[in-house]
This record gives structure tokens, sequence and C-alpha cells, in this order.
């Protein structure tokens, strides 16, 4: 019985030690900074409860957030939509089903930078190919990244074609446990279409619903590539998200621990938005 015990050790050292060194440690480390006043070259110092009571009263980080907010309720809705039509488009016989699955899933593995370089040449105001068209059809062109009203969804609109490819699979993976016993069983009830998608197809996507709008949000909180190379933050710090902020005050003004700061609270914002939306997904999901 040691014997085996001590076996089953050995077996988890490895992923033991890869936790404790990239998971435990870092969050620790997090947690122990928020407390310290440190700029990477002096040794630190206590900074008691400077650095919370600093962001409690820190209108560019509250600033971040409501952008973060709005960024959230452009992408999420749009992201869920978008992913959902075209699963269900992808689902069906179509000539080349492969090559579009594929073409659909490759933004996904371009590096996040690249895709931010192309669609801000695709934005430019004079030149893009978004405002020639425009042009060509009689319209205005539209400032799309140097408008406070329209750079943050324009941002989203980036980040949803970028990151769709991945929730059809996972859209695509729940429609084929959908029982075709079910969708023989409605259609002979005479069931429209719009019927079938309403009461069988829907509520049957549900657990991957839950599962897309929980990694939208945790990866849209997570968003810096897009305004980082986009806009810088601007204008008007209109897209100036949370992690963007945080990585300015880690690597432009050296303020280690107020940056740790903003990544515990992040954290919990992240965590309590994602409790809510749990909470509510599973009321509506009782009814």
């Amino acid at each position: 019985m040691r014997a085996e015990r001590r076996s089953g050790w050995l077996l988890t050292a490895p992923y033991s030690a890869f936790l404790i060194a990239f998971a435990i440690y870092p969050i620790v480390f997090a947690v122990v900074l928020v407390f310290l006043h440190w700029d990477l070259v002096t040794t630190p110092t206590f900074a008691g409860a400077d650095n919370v009571r600093l962001l409690a009263t820190d209108a560019r980080f509250w600033r971040a957030v409501a952008n973060t907010f709005i960024f959230l309720g452009i992408h999420v809705p749009l992201q869920i939509t978008t992913a959902l039509a075209l699963a269900l488009a992808l689902n069906r016989q179509l000539a080349g089903r492969g090559f579009w699955r594929a073409a659909f899933f490759l933004p996904v593995v371009i590096s996040g930078a690249v895709v931010a370089i192309l669609w801000s040449n695709l934005y430019a105001n004079d030149v893009g190919l978004i405002n020639r068209l425009l042009t060509k059809i009689g319209l205005s062109p539209v400032p799309w990244l140097t408008d406070p009203r329209t750079a943050m969804p324009a941002i989203a609109v980036m980040v949803t074609w970028k990151n769709v490819g991945f929730y059809v699979i996972i859209y695509l993976a729940g429609l084929q446990y959908i029982a075709r016993s079910c969708q023989e069983a409605i259609a002979l009830e005479g069931a429209t279409s719009w019927q079938r998608f309403r009461y069988l197809t829907l509520p049957s996507l549900l657990p991957q619903t839950i599962l897309v709008v929980t990694l939208s949000t945790i990866n849209g909180f997570q968003l810096f590539i897009e305004p980082y190379v986009m806009t810088g933050g601007g204008p008007l710090r209109r897209t100036y998200s949370v992690v963007l902020y945080l990585y300015n005050n880690a690597f432009s003004y050296q303020k280690m621990g107020y940056a740790a700061t903003i990544g515990v609270a992040l954290a919990l914002i992240i965590g309590a938005v994602v409790f809510v939306q749990r909470q509510v997904i599973g009321r509506a999901e009782a009814l």
C-alpha cells in the first residue's frame, strides 16, 4: 500500500510542480504585491491599503471598467448570434462544407496582433476598404477608430470575427447531439422551421450557450491586444480596457503593486459577472 502511495505521489509530482510554479505561486505573489510599493528596481516597501484606496478613487480605472462592459454588451450578444447562425448553416449539407468550417476557424489561430493590424487597415479613414466601399455606394466614410462613438463597436466587431470560429465548433458539436428521432417527430407534427428552432434546437443548445457566454465574457474582460495595437486606448480613452490600464501601470509607470491590485480587482469582477450570468441562465433553464 505504501509503495502504491509513493508511486501515486511520483506520478503526480510533475503536474503538482507545474501547478505550483505557474498557478499557485503567481496568484500568491499577485496578492502579496497588492500590499507593496515596487518599481522593479528598488526594494519593495510595505504599502498597506494604499493601492486599494487608490483603486477605489481612480477615475481612469473605472473608465476602463465601463469601457470593458460596453465592449461586452456589444461583443457577447453578437458572438452568440453569429456563431449560432454560422453553426446552423454549416451543419447542413453544403458543397465544400469542410472548407468553410476550416475557413471560419482560421482567424482563431492567427496572431491577435496580425488581425488587429489587418483590421486597422480595413477601418482606415481614407484608404480603408470598408470606407472605399461605402463611398462607392454613395455613403460618407465613417471614422471607425477615431470617433469615440464608433471605436469600441468597431473593435467589438473585429474581435467577434476573430473568435467566432471557436464558438461555431462548440455549437456544431451541440447540434450533432440533437437526436434525429426528435427532429423527425417535430417535423411530423407539422412544425415550421422557426418552431423547430425555437422549441427543439435552441433549448437543446442551452449547455453550449452557457459555455459560449462564459468563455466569451472571460475572454472579453481580457481585451488588450486590439486596443493596444489599433487605438492605444483612444480616442478620449473610450477604448481603454482594464488589461491595457494594468499593462501601462506595470511596464510604463513601473507601479507593480498597483498593477497587481488592478489584476486582483479584475479577477473579482470577472468572477462576480460570471456568477450572475450563471444564475440568470440557470433560472431561464429551469423555466
